[in-house]
């Protein structure tokens, strides 16, 4: 009896230290990438993160109203689409590629609902936002 009490108590802490040093080798790889970023912006409207990677030119979309900007005009018009739509939820539904990285979703904010798809280019050595479409749903 004292030899299975003594095996059980080795599996046990054994299984222990296992699942800390899974669970601690997990959360040290978790490193957010340039999407990531992107949709965690999306998710809080927050436009100054967004346009941590605007490309020098964007185009926009809001709402059938398209227009290529600068920079610092793109962050002017996030800007703006934020503050007068504050996101409640966005969920991505779709995203894909490879050198080039594209995201589609959805964005339920207070002045609507809209399918939100942005699309991230490879530029460098970084990735770049070169189109935010918003299309009213």
């Amino acid at each position: 009896m004292k030899k299975l009490l003594m095996v059980l108590g080795v599996l046990l802490l054994g299984g222990i230290f296992t699942a800390f040093t899974l669970s601690a080798s997990s959360f040290g790889n978790t490193v957010a990438g340039p999407f990531e970023d992107v949709v965690s912006a999306i998710k809080q409207g927050d436009a100054s993160s967004l346009s941590r990677f605007l490309d020098n030119n964007v185009e926009i979309n809001i709402a059938g109203k398209a227009n290529s900007y600068s920079k610092a005009q793109a962050e002017v018009i996030l800007k703006d689409f934020f503050s007068k739509n504050q996101v409640k939820t966005f969920e991505l539904v779709h995203q894909g590629g490879e050198g080039s990285r594209f995201g589609i979703g959805t964005l339920a904010t207070s002045g609507g609902t809209y399918r939100l798809s942005f699309f991230l280019q490879k530029k460098g050595g970084s990735m770049v936002l070169n189109e935010l479409r918003f299309e009213n749903k």
